[in-house]
C-alpha cells in the first residue's frame, strides 16, 4: 500500500508531457481463425501434391493465353551516347491453370515470393534489354494470387536498361520513341499469346521521372509477330515518345558560339594599321570556336553523319575563320599597294616615253639605285594598272583604276573599304542563316 501511494504522488508531482500525442485506443486485431489457415494449407497441399511446374497450362490442348499489364514508376534518365533508357515498372502477368482450381470458400489465396518457384510461370523475356535487375529488399518484390477458377496473377518490379536507337539528324531538336519489347523465349505463338488487357498501362505522377533533358509526350503499345527458324513469336511492344529539351544546348553551345561569331565582328571597326589587336582577337574567336565544337560532341556518339548542332557549329566556325581572314587579305594588299617596285633602266626610259605620249606629267622623283634601276614613285603602278597587268580581279588599289574600257561589266571593290563592306555582309548573312537555320529544324 505504501508503495502504491508514493508512485501516485510521483505520477502527480511529474507529469508526462508527450501524454497528448497519444490515444487510448483499443485495437481489435481480427485474427484468422484457426480453421481458414487450416483451409488454406490444405488447399494447397492438395493443388500441389501431382502439380507438374515443367508443363504449362493446356499443353497439347489450346494455346495459354498471358493478359500483360505494365505499371510504369519512372522513365530514366535517356543516354545519348549509349543509345539507352531506364525504366522501373511493375510487370503484371494473368493467365488461367485449370489444375489449380479448388472448391473453399476461400476465393483468393494470396501467397509470397516462395510460391512462385512451385508453379509454372511464363518465361517472358525483354529482347531490347541490356541488362535488368528485380528488386528483393526487403523481400522479393512478387505477387502471387490464385483464384478459385484457376486464374492466376503474378506481378513483379524490374528496374530495365533498355536499348533505343536514337536518330540524332536533328539534335538537339529531335524526338525519339523508345521501345520496350517483350515475348516469350521459348513457346512460339500456336502455345503461349500474349495479349493486352484493357487500360493495360499505367503509369505514376511524372514529376518523379528522370527525363532531365527531355519531356514525355505519350505511349503507345503495339502486338506484332516475329518469325524466326525456332517458329513464329508473339512480341509485344510499348513505345515511349520523347521530346528532347533545348534549354541546356541553347545556354551551353547555341548562345556562347552566336556571341563568339558577334565579337569576332568587333575587328571590323578596329583600325587596320593595328596588326596585333586584330590579330590576336582573330585566333582568339578562332580558338574559343575550336573549344565549343569539342563541348558539343561530347554529348553525342560518334555518328558518321551532321546533326543540327554540328551544322549551327561548323557555319559559326567558319564565319569566325572568314573574319580573320578578311583582315589577312585586307593587309596584304594594303602592303602590296605601299610596296616600291623596281624596273630596269631600259623600262624606266620606256615608262617615261609611254607616259609623255599619254600626255601626262614627267615624273616628280627619281631615286637612282644601285645595279641599274630605277623606282618611279608616282606612276610606275599606275602604268601597270592601265595596261591591264594588275587588274584582271575586281579587286583595285588605286584611283586611277576605277575608270576606263577596260572596266566596262565588271564590279569595282575598292579593298581598302573592305572593313565597311564586311560590316554590312557578315551581320546580314549570319541573320539568314539563323532564320533558315531555326525555321527548317523547328517548323520544317
Amino acid at each position: 500500500m505504501i508503495l502504491r501511494i508514493l508512485f501516485l504522488l510521483i505520477k502527480r508531482t511529474y507529469p508526462r508531457d508527450y501524454d497528448g500525442d497519444y490515444e487510448d485506443t483499443t485495437v481489435n486485431q481480427m485474427l484468422a481463425p484457426k480453421n481458414h489457415q487450416a483451409e488454406a494449407t490444405r488447399i494447397l497441399n492438395h493443388l500441389l501434391k501431382d502439380y507438374d511446374k515443367t508443363l504449362r497450362p493446356d499443353i497439347g490442348v489450346k494455346p495459354t493465353l498471358i493478359d500483360v499489364d505494365i505499371y510504369v514508376n519512372s522513365i530514366g534518365p535517356v543516354s545519348s551516347i549509349d543509345m539507352e533508357y531506364e525504366i522501373d515498372i511493375i510487370f503484371a502477368q494473368t493467365w488461367i491453370d485449370s489444375r489449380l482450381q479448388y472448391n473453399s470458400s476461400m476465393k483468393i489465396l494470396t501467397l509470397n515470393s516462395n510460391m512462385v518457384g512451385m508453379i509454372w510461370v511464363p518465361d517472358t523475356i525483354f529482347r531490347n534489354s541490356k541488362n535488368a535487375d528485380s528488386h528483393w529488399i526487403t523481400m522479393p518484390n512478387q505477387l502471387l494470387r490464385i483464384w478459385n477458377d484457376g486464374k492466376i496473377l503474378y506481378t513483379l518490379r524490374l528496374t530495365i536498361n533498355a536499348e533505343c536507337q536514337l536518330q540524332l539528324h536533328n539534335f538537339p531538336m529531335d524526338e525519339h520513341s523508345c521501345p520496350l519489347v517483350f515475348s516469350s523465349y521459348g513457346y512460339p505463338k500456336d502455345e503461349m499469346i500474349y495479349r493486352w488487357k484493357r487500360n493495360s498501362i499505367e503509369t505514376s505522377d511524372q514529376k518523379y521521372w528522370r527525363l532531365y533533358q527531355f519531356d514525355f509526350m505519350g505511349l503507345r503499345n503495339t502486338t506484332d509477330v516475329l518469325k524466326t527458324t525456332a517458329g513464329d513469336y508473339v512480341v509485344m511492344t510499348v513505345y515511349f515518345d520523347l521530346s528532347r529539351r533545348m534549354g541546356y544546348f541553347t545556354i551551353q553551345t547555341y548562345i556562347p558560339c552566336i556571341l563568339t561569331v558577334v565579337l569576332s565582328w568587333v575587328s571590323f571597326w578596329i583600325n587596320s594599321d593595328a596588326a596585333p589587336a586584330r590579330t590576336a582577337l582573330g585566333i582568339t574567336t578562332v580558338l574559343t570556336m575550336t573549344t565549343l565544337s569539342t563541348v558539343a560532341r561530347t554529348s553525342l556518339p560518334r555518328v558518321s553523319y551532321v546533326t543540327a548542332m554540328d551544322l549551327f557549329v561548323t557555319v559559326c566556325f567558319l564565319f569566325v575563320f572568314a573574319a580573320m581572314m578578311e583582315y589577312a587579305i585586307q593587309n596584304y594588299y594594303a602592303y602590296r599597294a605601299q610596296k616600291p617596285r623596281y624596273n630596269k633602266t631600259n623600262k624606266t626610259q620606256r615608262l617615261t616615253y609611254s607616259m609623255l605620249d599619254m600626255g601626262l606629267r614627267s615624273p616628280t622623283t627619281v631615286v637612282p639605285l644601285n645595279n641599274n634601276y630605277s623606282y618611279w614613285q608616282d606612276y610606275e603602278d599606275v602604268y601597270e594598272c592601265l595596261d591591264g597587268k594588275d587588274c584582271q580581279s575586281f579587286f583595285c588599289c588605286y584611283e586611277e583604276c576605277k575608270g576606263g574600257g577596260w572596266r566596262k561589266g565588271r564590279i569595282h571593290v575598292d579593298i581598302r573599304e573592305l572593313d565597311a563592306y564586311s560590316r554590312v555582309f557578315f551581320p546580314t548573312s549570319f541573320l539568314l542563316f539563323n532564320i533558315v537555320y531555326w525555321v527548317s529544324y523547328l517548323y520544317l
